[in-house]
């Protein structure tokens, strides 16, 4: 990428997270969300800190357990044999576990099942250990994964709306990541 090209593309992040933080934020519901997942997300989640790129960086620097819920790209069942697929790689916060799938509204039981087994081996079965649970900007999977750690037992649940975007915009490292494994593997 050229210096210009770098120089207007961090123009353009900056200008969409003023056009985003002057944006007034939809209301908290009393459920998860269903739906049109990449979209504006509340300011607040009942029982959950919301943190913003240094609150969470310092939760980091302490030992929080990082999790990151962003959805897998999974190769299209329609594409006929022998077609190339090549997915795309998921960079997440260093020293993060990737839990994809997990921020869905409605979580069949194995998701949940994944969700609950993976965090309980990350905070090693304390329910008082930090999470900080995040996916992307405007990402309404990290709300409700956050959500659901809250009704599983976790008391310090940190939720970071700015994600993986706000965290890169801050000049902070991120990693390529692959999916943490189900129970048994």
């Amino acid at each position: 990428m050229t210096g210009r090209a770098v120089v207007l593309a961090t123009w353009l992040v900056a200008l969409a997270a003023a056009g985003a933080a002057g944006a007034e934020a939809p209301p908290e519901p009393s459920g998860y969300r269903l739906q049109d997942y990449r979209a504006p997300t509340p300011a607040t989640l009942a029982g959950a800190r919301v943190v913003t790129t240094a609150e969470a960086e310092e939760l980091r620097q302490a030992g929080a357990v990082f999790v990151d819920v962003y959805p897998q790209l999974r190769r299209p069942a329609n594409l006929p044999p022998g077609t190339l697929w090549r997915g795309q790689t998921h960079r997440s916060i260093a020293g993060s576990i990737w839990l994809p799938d997990t921020g869905y509204g409605t979580l069949t039981a194995p998701t949940e099942n994944y969700l609950r087994s993976n965090l309980d081996r990350a905070t090693g079965g304390d329910h008082g250990k930090w999470l900080v649970i995040y996916c992307r900007q405007d990402c309404w999977m990290s709300w409700n994964a956050a959500k659901r750690a809250l009704a599983m037992g976790y008391r310090n649940v940190a939720w970071y709306p700015n994600g993986t975007d706000g965290w890169e915009a801050g000049g902070l490292p991120l990693q390529e990541a692959k999916p943490a494994p189900a129970e048994g593997e």
